[in-house]
């Protein structure tokens, strides 16, 4: 029997455009939060899918306009490091981090990987990961 794991996709919206990378590239089941009229309804699914979730993806961009993902990735690193997962994408687009930016990312990245969760810097990357753990999901089910 195949348990089915997923994925949580949390971090940057703003019209990046990181999660229609990444979706074709997952062999295991997502959510996608991002949706045209934000509702309290969202709001709440969200927080549901936050929780059961096998992993929270939390990819940052420079199209980042607010803070919250960030506190989210720490908050989540702390609670069940085993399921965080973090990518800080320098490029988005046309925009890039600063060097600054990027130091303090990197911060947030050491601080992650501190607590156990695991830290990537390309969406190929985190697809490898992702899909691996499907694999040995799978793998343990047929033993």
């Amino acid at each position: 029997m195949q348990i089915n794991k997923k994925v949580f996709l949390g971090g940057t919206c703003n019209e990046s455009q990181w999660r229609e990378g990444l979706i074709p590239m997952l062999l295991i089941e997502y959510f996608n939060p991002v949706v045209p009229d934000w509702t309290p309804e969202c709001m709440e699914e969200e927080i549901k899918q936050r929780e059961v979730c096998d992993y929270c993806l939390y990819t940052i961009t420079p199209r980042m306009m607010g803070v919250y993902s960030i506190a989210e990735v720490v908050d989540d690193s702390n609670k069940r490091p085993q399921n965080t997962v973090l990518c800080v994408l320098k490029k988005d687009g046309e925009l890039t981090f600063s060097k600054w930016q990027m130091k303090s990312l990197g911060q947030v990245a050491r601080m992650v990987k501190s607590n156990g969760g695991q830290c990537f810097d390309n969406l190929n990357d985190v697809a490898g990961y992702l899909n691996a753990k499907k694999e040995e999901n799978h793998e343990q089910c047929s033993k």
